[in-house]
């Protein structure tokens, strides 16, 4: 997990590499002004790794609406630090997944000093589209969340993983926080990017930023 400067989430992807959501960041090209703070649960503790950015890479194509991912370049790779692999089949696009981040603990509230994860159940697009009035893209996202509300990510969670234990019982990650009405409202579940739709996008863009 990786605390964003500008107030996202994000998952290291590799050493020199965060996946998060293209709407935190801004067009492809030189950035140094990011900093991914790394390797802790309480941002400000002593033991943090901070890393400056010095390259983004936005989905091709991006315009608000659907591809929402995007990779950042670290300055130095982190070492020490377990990566997360992306889900590359829709095997594990369903269940129950973990969401985590440090944004808001409430709709409207303030960001986390310290991290908070959840747990949240997989909800079909069929359903998630008839939620939103037709406003997902059902190759492209997946929705998360339960009737009642309650459990959701919410502002400053942008961009950070859902995850879920995969066959051998290894964490994998299946969605990147993107979008929702709200926060934790009833019958309006979080939508994330489906990472297996990307999965070989996200792949040969890393392999051209060097990992």
């Amino acid at each position: 997990m990786v605390r964003l400067s500008m107030g996202c989430g994000g998952a290291l992807y590799s050493p020199r590499l965060v996946l998060t959501a293209a709407h935190c960041v801004g067009a492809t090209g030189t950035n140094t002004s990011i900093t991914a703070t790394l390797g802790v649960v309480d941002l400000q503790s002593s033991s943090r790794i901070t890393v400056r950015s010095n390259y983004v890479y936005r989905a091709p194509g991006y315009n608000g609406s659907g591809r929402d991912w995007a990779l950042i370049r670290l300055a130095s790779p982190v070492t020490g630090l377990s990566t997360l692999p992306i889900a590359t089949t829709t095997a594990y696009d369903s269940g129950t997944f973990t969401i985590a981040g440090w944004g808001a603990a409430r709709e409207g509230g303030a960001q986390q000093r310290y991290q908070l994860k959840a747990t949240v159940p997989f909800v079909s697009d069929s359903t998630c589209n008839s939620n939103y009035g037709g406003d997902l893209i059902p190759a492209e996202e997946i929705c998360a969340g339960y009737a009642s509300g309650g459990v959701d990510t919410c502002q400053g969670d942008s961009g950070g993983p859902m995850f879920r234990r995969d066959a051998a019982n290894a964490w994998i990650q299946v969605g990147i926080v993107s979008w929702g009405n709200g926060c934790a409202r009833p019958n309006f579940p979080g939508v994330y990017t489906q990472v297996s739709y990307f999965a070989s996008s996200i792949a040969s863009a890393a392999a051209s930023l060097g990992g």
